[in-house]
């Protein structure tokens, strides 16, 4: 599994910087990360049963309805939403290491992966945040379409679109997990 997760993040880093190879890296990433995301969903699968089958459809749920307010434009992409987003991610992401660090010398935060109110409070904002992703790549796509770029954005913008709903169908699942064990 961790193979497969270093396969997919190499993929990504790699697209990200040179988009144009998107066309090479998205089938990777999307091999690699579906033995992760098997893997994964096996686990949780073994725990509780039909969780995947709600993460899956709560995935899809999601996706709906986020791409209905986008297109309804009832969620306008604008550099403020866009800045938003990123900088709560990039929040998201200094937190998640500064966890790690902290963990290492003092124990993990349990909230983080905990059944609590605030544990669960947590995974809904990131589940929440992964969907707010989604209209960032609706965006993405839309501008690249009108803007007539070259056919290797078009890999680009899927990958991005994927890498977002394999975090959402993720977080989705975590929060379920929780849901169950409270």
């Amino acid at each position: 599994m961790l193979g497969g997760f270093v396969v997919a993040l190499i993929a990504v880093l790699i697209a990200s910087f040179k988009p144009h190879t998107a066309k090479i890296a998205a089938p990777i990433y999307a091999l690699a990360e579906g033995i992760v995301l098997g893997a994964i969903s096996r686990a949780y699968s073994e725990m509780y049963d039909g969780i995947v089958t709600q993460a899956i459809g709560a995935t899809m749920g999601v996706f709906i309805v986020m791409l209905l307010l986008y297109r309804s434009g009832v969620v306008k992409v604008t550099n403020k939403f866009r800045r938003i987003v990123m900088g709560a991610t990039l929040g998201l992401l200094g937190f998640y290491l500064i966890s790690f660090v902290i963990g290492i010398f003092a124990g993990y935060p349990s909230f983080i992966n905990d059944a609590s109110p605030l544990g669960i409070g947590f995974s809904v904002l990131v589940a929440g945040l992964a969907a707010f992703h989604l209209a960032l790549d609706f965006d993405t796509i839309e501008q690249g379409v009108a803007n007539k770029l070259p056919a290797h954005m078009e890999w680009f913008c899927a990958l991005g679109l994927t890498v977002t709903l394999v975090w959402l169908y993720l977080e989705i699942l975590r929060l379920l997990s929780k849901l169950r064990e409270n």
